[in-house]
């Protein structure tokens, strides 16, 4: 079975949890290259996998023919420059998400993956490997509730990222159910806006918590709240209202505690925990699917470009007092 090289750019929390899972749950994979404008956390990452080196330049990973392939899980803001070199060098990528931050640039990493002439790229919207999504998913699809009138997603934190801010809680955060709510009900969303209470105490230069209104193409409404400073835990919720009943996602904590007269469940800390599982199987159908050269079965390029289009027209409804906005995905 032939074993493919991956370098990982991006030692954080994202490229560190990769790294480890390609290492130890994948199978078909070995990383050798670990990268990190920090080299000192690039060479703490490497230093947990055989034979992989570190280095401070992510260009380095993408030239070293030692990589056959690309994982980027470096800050957004170099997604899209990554993501292109990697495409030049001929190499498939897998890039988390968000493509880039801004619609242009997606544009431009779609354009020259077309350019290329083949898929290689592919984003790490991982909801799309989740079991309890897929089952929901699949439920929708087999009419288990009727058609589908509302969608009521709420996403939320413990606290938000160092310099997170209105646009990045967007571009960072809600990308995610801005690709999940046209997978789940197979439409697209066609306008959106956004709207805020006060902030949370704990919200400082961020307004937080906001919700956003999507309408789909199939005249499905969808509330999405994104609460970055809930406190609690990390606390994914999906729940479908349809023509005939319902369909909702559980909480996936498995131990239930009993105590001092009370029961009670844990959140986790943050999102690895409770999407351990997507991340697992994504990646292992990643590298199946690099290793038998087939395009692989992830969210593409052009999915990255929807579901920015998607974030651009949020972010021009929140800058406009709330206003709907009809979301414009460019031609390609």
């Amino acid at each position: 079975m032939t074993t493919l090289r991956i370098g990982v750019i991006g030692a954080g929390n994202m490229g560190a949890d990769h790294a480890k899972t390609l290492h130890r749950d994948v199978c078909g994979a070995m990383v050798t290259m670990v990268a990190d404008l920090d080299e000192g956390r690039a060479t703490g990452v490497a230093g947990g996998l055989p034979g992989a080196r570190a280095t401070a330049d992510p260009y380095a990973v993408i030239a070293d023919p030692a990589v056959d392939a690309v994982v980027v899980a470096s800050h957004d803001s170099t997604h899209a420059d990554l993501s292109v070199a990697a495409v030049r060098a001929g190499k498939p990528v897998l890039c988390e998400k968000p493509l880039a931050p801004t619609l242009d640039a997606c544009l431009r990493v779609v354009h020259e993956e077309r350019r290329a002439g083949r898929p290689l790229i592919s984003l790490g919207f991982m909801r799309r490997f989740d079991p309890a999504f897929v089952e929901l998913r699949e439920a929708l699809a087999a009419g288990v509730c009727g058609a589908p009138l509302l969608l009521h997603c709420v996403s939320r934190g413990v606290s938000s990222a160092p310099g997170a801010t209105d646009e990045s809680s967007v571009t960072g955060s809600a990308i995610h159910e801005f690709d999940t709510v046209p997978w789940l009900l197979n439409s697209p969303v066609v306008d959106v806006s956004w709207h805020a209470p006060r902030s949370a105490c704990a919200s400082t230069g961020l307004r937080d918590p906001h919700l956003m209104l999507l309408r789909t193409a199939n005249g499905a409404l969808t509330t999405v709240e994104v609460f970055l400073n809930a406190e609690y835990g990390y606390d994914v919720r999906c729940e479908v209202v349809g023509e005939h009943g319902t369909l909702a996602l559980t909480n996936p904590a498995r131990l239930v505690a009993d105590s001092a007269r009370s029961r009670s469940l844990g959140y986790p800390a943050d999102w690895r925990p409770r999407f351990a599982d997507a991340y697992r199987l994504e990646l292992q159908v990643w590298i199946d699917a690099v290793a038998a050269g087939s395009p692989p079965p992830l969210a593409t390029a052009h999915d990255g470009l929807q579901a920015n289009a998607v974030a651009e027209a949020v972010i021009t409804s929140m800058k406009n007092g709330g206003r709907t906005v009809t979301v414009q995905v460019p031609e390609v």
